[in-house]
Formats: structure tokens, C-alpha cells, sequence
């Protein structure tokens, strides 16, 4: 990000993070949250909730993340985020921002168990892999052998960069559709809406990530996928529905 100094950022979208037609909507949305995150000042106000629509898939190129401050209070901030290219709306976004505090604790949820990622073999290097592929390591540790469509497994990217909020939003959209593992034919999954709760304290150091998706409906052309992201000791470090098209 490279501030403007008019509540908005200058950024460039790189080709090395492209899927079959465009950026992955992961990568873009990680993009609206290092803007939003920086017009908070950094880590001074955790990114809590990050929605983004899906407008157009912008070009490699030059882009520009335009920040709104909606309301600010004592501990939460309301934001909106703008991509914007030749001055063609790509994504909206709408955030929360808010600082911790003391209340009720309860965890119910629960890591998926599958063996450690240096016991899960890496996925292999298919024909005319998307650039997106070579900027990750993929383990898969999950599946379903019901006919559920259930997939998962290690991540972590090729290089050392400390789990922050930003990337914990791109790692819910970069495994593969849940809904793969059903279809016997290729379809296009581009998402629509992509919303993104961070529920641990970031930044946490580079390492692992394990991640869990499941669809459990697809109707009219659309489907859901809701995912989690866990750390390697069991921590819940991100939830995560979307809504997109199955063509």
C-alpha cells in the first residue's frame, strides 16, 4: 500500500496471483485489508470482520484502494474499502475494526484431526498450473468419502511472512472448491461475496495453517462454501462463508 494522502492507496495487481481468469478473490480481498487495516493505524485496531463484493476482475496493473472511515468509536471503527482501477469499481468492502476486551468466553468448536503437515504428502504439480500455485505449499489432509463435498488441509506460502490479518484473508479463499470433490466435470467457481471473521491475535509468526471447507447447497447457478482456519496447535484463527457462481 502507498498512501495518497487523501484517505487512499496506490497498489499494483500482480499477475503471480492469478487463477484461471483473473486474481484470486482471496489476494484481492487481502488487498482491501492491508488498505483498511493502515488507515487504522496498523495493529492499533484489529481487523475483526472484512465482507467484500465481487464486482469485475480488475487487470495486472496499477489499482487504487480508496478508504471511507464510517464511523469511529472508543473501541470499534465501521470502514469501506473501494478497488478501484481506471476508475472502474472491481470490489467493494465493508469492515470491522475493533479493539479487544473482557466478556464471555466459549469454545465449542474444534480442530479437524489429521496428521501434521510434514506427514501429509504435497500436492503434485498438475498440467498448466494457475500462477496463484506457485505461491503456495498445499497439503491436502481432508476429504469426504460420504459424497459430501468436504476439503482441506495444510497451507503456508512458499515464503516466510508473519500470519497477519491480511493473510488469513487471502487463505480463505486459495484451497480448492469444496465442491470439486463432487463434480465430475470442471466448473468455474468465481466468488461474488466473500466474508471473512479473524478471531486470533495476529500477527502471528509464519507457519502452517490448516484449513476445512464444506458446501452444502448449490441452487439457481450458486453455492456456499464455509471454511475454518486453524493453527497447528488447535487455535481457531479465522471463519469464513462466501457466496459464488457454479458455471
Amino acid at each position: 500500500m502507498r498512501p495518497r494522502g487523501d484517505g487512499s492507496y496506490d497498489c499494483d495487481i500482480a499477475q503471480d496471483w492469478w487463477v484461471v481468469a483473473g486474481p484470486n478473490g482471496g489476494y484481492l480481498a487481502a488487498i482491501l485489508a492491508r488498505a483498511l487495516q493502515a488507515s487504522a493505524g496498523g495493529d492499533s485496531r484489529p481487523l475483526r470482520s472484512l465482507t467484500v463484493h465481487y464486482l469485475r476482475a480488475p487487470p495486472a496493473g496499477p489499482a487504487r484502494v480508496e478508504v471511507q472511515v464510517e464511523r469511529q468509536g472508543r473501541t470499534v471503527s465501521f470502514t469501506s474499502a473501494r478497488l478501484v482501477q481506471d476508475e472502474r469499481p472491481c470490489a467493494l468492502a465493508l469492515a470491522v475494526l475493533a479493539d479487544g476486551r473482557e466478556g464471555m468466553e466459549l469454545e465449542h468448536a474444534g480442530a479437524p484431526e489429521v496428521p501434521p503437515p510434514n506427514e501429509v504428502d504435497a500436492i503434485g504439480d498438475g498440467p498448466n498450473p494457475p500462477p496463484v500455485a506457485d505461491q503456495l505449499h498445499f497439503r491436502p489432509a481432508l476429504s469426504d468419502q460420504g459424497g459430501r463435498a468436504l476439503t482441506g488441509g495444510w497451507m503456508r506460502l512458499r515464503r516466510d511472512a508473519p500470519l497477519d490479518a491480511a493473510l488469513l484473508v487471502a487463505l480463505c479463499d486459495f484451497w480448492l472448491p469444496a465442491v470439486f470433490t463432487v463434480t465430475r466435470e470442471p466448473i468455474a467457481v468465481p466468488t461474488l461475496e466473500l466474508t471473512v471473521h479473524v478471531r486470533a491475535r495476529v500477527p502471528m509468526e509464519s507457519d502452517w495453517v490448516l484449513g476445512r471447507f464444506a458446501t452444502r447447497t448449490a441452487r439457481d447457478g450458486m453455492l456456499e462454501e464455509e471454511g475454518e482456519l486453524w493453527s497447528r496447535d488447535g487455535v481457531l484463527l479465522a471463519q469464513s462463508r462466501q457466496l459464488a457462481l457454479a458455471l
